[in-house]
């Protein structure tokens, strides 16, 4: 039973038009999507091959060349022994970093139907042992370097930066080259801005925060999310730490500093995948580096000094502060404070800067 779907996504340089044959359906609903496109001769498409069974026809990674203004065929063809749930795709322009693919503009369908809530594609997968989805990747506007996409498919709820959690095929991976296909020096990427408000029990409040994709969450928005949270800012708690004042603390640590669970932040039973669920350490202290010094650094490299800290938590944080950290996918980075709003009121906050490499 088939369906049909179309889907266009957009992220920075790039719209990734997708076009999807799921080839088992589990239900009249189907997993759905359209035929694949006509791509004219086959050989010219990058095809990743997988099969579980038998691995000896297996392609894991596929090259294409391409220009500013043209699109390239791709294709995956994945055959489990596992029920594949989710599909995951990332994309990665000129080594600036892996990046999902989460914006979905679907015609026809409610884009519910089509995406988890933290953006993988929905297999809908009771039965869904193998897949075959053929697609088109617009090549963006870069003059040399390389667009680097990686599918790989969950039989649960995934995670963007970590393509081992509850994997059950991939990595994929299609490169298309332009130009050269030389990526320029890798600079760092920069959040700025950012606000974060002291925790509300009830975990309605944008505390915490991701350095996937730079946004700030509301705890209670937790089931989908988690994986994207790194760290987390509240203004003091009670007994022993009463005293931290602003304060940053990893979402794995993030409950020790309380009396009480802040809700949403850790998995109940009635979750998908509760009991394996994990939260992110976060490894953060105190720099001696300046304003000035964070301010000055534009490159990947400029980070590499940064030693991984011992600690979890940073606490005392003032205007002008410059934190070291290493998140849980070992990148290295700075955090520069420039406002707090003190209090431990639901509408007290803290504002900083981010650079990190990619």
């Amino acid at each position: 039973m088939k369906k049909k779907l179309r889907s266009v996504v957009k992220s920075g340089f790039a719209v990734f038009a997708l076009a999807f044959l799921a080839t088992s359906c589990s239900t009249d609903e189907g997993s759905v999507f359209d035929s694949p496109i006509d791509t004219g001769d086959e050989s010219t498409i990058a095809t990743l091959v997988i099969n579980e069974n038998d691995g000896s026809n297996d392609i894991l990674v596929a090259e294409a060349s391409g220009e500013v203004g043209t699109t390239v065929p791709g294709r995956i063809i994945y055959t489990s022994t596992k029920n594949q749930k989710r599909l995951y795709i990332t994309q990665n322009i000129s080594g600036s970093g892996e990046m999902p693919f989460n914006n979905f503009n679907i015609e026809g369908k409610d884009l519910k139907k089509a995406l988890k809530g933290d953006g993988s594609v929905d297999l809908d997968g009771d039965t869904q042992k193998a897949i075959d989805f053929t697609f088109e990747l617009p090549v963006p506007d870069i003059d040399n370097g390389e667009i680097v996409y990686q599918f790989w498919t969950t039989t649960g709820k995934g995670d963007f930066r970590d393509p081992t959690k509850r994997k059950a095929l991939g990595v994929g991976t299609i490169t298309v080259k332009v130009g050269n296909g030389t990526n320029p020096t890798a600079n760092v990427r920069e959040f700025t801005d950012i606000k974060l408000y002291a925790p509300a029990e009830d975990g309605s409040t944008e505390t915490f925060f991701s350095l996937l994709n730079g946004s700030a969450y509301r705890i209670d928005k937790g089931p989908e999310y988690r994986a994207f949270w790194d760290f987390g800012y509240y203004y003091g708690a009670s007994g022993d730490s009463a005293d931290d004042k602003a304060s940053f603390a990893s979402t794995a640590t993030y409950n020790d500093v309380f009396p009480f669970d802040v809700e949403g932040l850790e998995a109940d039973a009635t979750e998908e995948n509760a009991a394996t669920e994990t939260l992110n350490n976060f490894y953060l202290e105190l720099s001696s580096k300046t304003a000035a010094d964070f301010d000055a650094i534009t490159l990947s490299g400029d980070l590499n000094n940064i030693s991984k800290p011992n600690f979890e938590k940073t606490t005392n944080l003032n205007v002008g502060d410059v934190i070291e950290f290493v998140d849980e996918y070992d990148k290295k980075g700075l955090i520069k404070i420039t406002e707090i709003k003190a209090g431990y009121g639901t509408k007290d906050y803290i504002v900083f800067d981010v650079k990190i490499q990619p």
